[in-house]
């Protein structure tokens, strides 16, 4: 369905236009440096592919299909839904007229962006949210009943960067309720995941560096991860060339895990 004007305002107030475009010029800035990371992400979903044999697999957090092996899933004849809250034109685009293929547009975190936003976002500049337990936090149901195979991709680190971004803005909340919060939104999505057999691939950590060679590790995955029937780990070089506006590097522990 799509997204009423009213909807598609308060996406494009808190961010998430900016921030996808954000991902790709920043991807187009590392020079080849992603390469490694995104054909792992590859390379591991097929593998579960082959493991699980599913006739559909969707995507939570498609993207902009860097990280999707979508013409081998194709030539095994599955049917794939991409899901994210926001496509980019020109992968919709790309996808004009591809058989099997279907694209959806929906709030991965279950309508947290339109709760957060009607209680803190619409707030006047002196108020301030006192604390975030009036949010309810829900969890993602997909349209079909039966999703197939479930791939979370690189998203589960990203699901609260910008309703956190907002709460930072409009409350007063102090930042061990905020990690609290964090930790809800990631389990959320754990949960449903551990519904269906899923694929999750997320940055776990991240390790920034600056030109003095002095390093910083900040968790980006704040929850417990189960154990896996199939896992791997490789580091992601998010960014190699101090395009940070800070000055700094920063590579990403990455995990993937068959659930």
């Amino acid at each position: 369905m799509p997204y009423s004007e009213l909807y598609r305002r308060i996406l494009y107030k808190m961010g998430y236009y900016s921030y996808q475009e954000g991902l790709i010029y920043r991807h187009l800035k590392q020079k080849g440096g992603w390469d490694s990371h995104l054909s792992n992400c590859r390379s591991f979903i097929l593998k579960a592919a082959d493991l699980l044999k599913p006739r559909k697999v969707t995507v939570l957090g498609s993207g902009w299909l860097l990280d999707f092996p979508l013409a081998e899933m194709l030539e095994r004849d599955i049917e794939i839904i991409l899901i994210d809250i926001v496509h980019p034109p020109e992968v919709k685009k790309q996808l004009e007229g591809i058989e099997r293929v279907r694209i959806a547009e929906a709030d991965l975190t279950g309508g947290l962006i339109a709760e957060i936003w009607e209680k803190a976002g619409r707030l006047p500049f002196y108020k301030k949210l006192r604390s975030t337990g009036i949010i309810n936090i829900p969890e993602y149901r997909p349209e079909d009943e039966d999703p197939g195979m479930v791939v979370s991709l690189n998203l589960l680190s990203q699901l609260d960067i910008l309703p956190v971004r907002l709460l930072r803005k409009k409350s007063s909340v102090p930042e061990d309720e905020l990690l609290n919060f964090r930790k809800e939104v990631q389990q959320k999505h754990l949960a449903f995941l551990l519904k269906h057999r899923s694929v999750l691939i997320t940055d776990v950590r991240e390790i920034y560096s600056d030109r003095k060679g002095q390093s910083i590790e900040e968790q980006t995955v704040v929850i417990t991860l189960p154990p896996a029937e199939v896992k791997e780990e490789w580091t992601w070089n998010f960014d190699s060339t101090f395009s940070d506006y800070y000055g700094k590097k920063s590579v990403l522990e990455v995990v993937a895990m068959v659930l």
